[in-house]
């Protein structure tokens, strides 16, 4: 989506936590220019602080944050042990809802400050089907949903804007090996449009978002999965 943030004439900062070299990649691919890489864990709340500050001052402001970051680790309550399903459980939590939660906050603090300002979190359609072998996932999914609408409410006196999106299967290369492994035809059976969904659809989503969508839809759930959350 940064090369559709890009194109529609942001600066971006391409936020990466190891992968430097795919980071430069994307960095060398986006048009115009002024972009700019930087390194963090968003699961450690010290590191959202430096992240968010380290990209307030190089470009001197904050419009948009994209919440995009997120892990998914299976963690089968009838398989892990005690202490395994508390450390991948609080993983969850910390990667895919306290890390955006605390990106906002610290986001909020300059956008206020600027009197406008657009977030949009990438939740999941797991969030209304459920995640039965990884349920922290689905629980922090579900969270980011009404944080979002929360923070709608709180701050469109503000000029700021939350959205989200919800996406399900989409064709990257850690969907890869189930899209292609021996449950292909269960996952593809789950889409009224006979296949998943690409990056691109869910990157044009954003970016309309980030940049176009009336105000009139802050606090929305946008469901980019085929309808494939509806259960038959």
């Amino acid at each position: 989506m940064t090369q559709q943030l890009a194109q529609r004439g942001f600066r971006v900062a391409v936020h990466y936590r190891r992968d430097e070299v795919a980071a430069q990649a994307t960095l060398l691919s986006l048009a115009g220019d002024g972009h700019q890489t930087f390194s963090a864990d968003v699961a450690d709340s010290e590191q959202c602080a430096t992240l968010v500050a380290a990209v307030h001052q190089h470009f001197g402001r904050l419009d948009v944050l994209v919440n995009n970051a997120g892990i998914f680790e299976d963690h089968d309550i009838k398989q892990v042990s005690y202490a395994e399903w508390q450390r991948l459980w609080q993983r969850a939590l910390d990667a895919n809802l306290t890390g955006p939660a605390n990106l906002t906050y610290l986001a909020v603090q300059h956008m206020r400050a600027a009197g406008r300002g657009r977030i949009i979190n990438l939740s999941s359609r797991g969030a209304f089907r459920g995640e039965p072998l990884a349920p922290g996932y689905g629980a922090a999914k579900a969270g980011l949903n009404s944080f979002g609408q929360s923070l709608a409410r709180a701050l469109a006196p503000d000029g700021i804007f939350v959205f989200t999106v919800a996406p399900g299967w989409i064709a990257t290369d850690m969907a890869h090996a189930t899209l292609t492994g021996p449950n292909k035809d269960e996952v593809l059976a789950q889409h009224p449009l006979g296949r998943v969904g690409t990056p691109d659809e869910i990157a044009e989503t954003v970016a309309w978002l980030a940049k176009d969508a009336p105000a009139l839809l802050t606090g929305c759930i946008i469901d980019a999965n085929g309808a494939s959350y509806l259960r038959t």
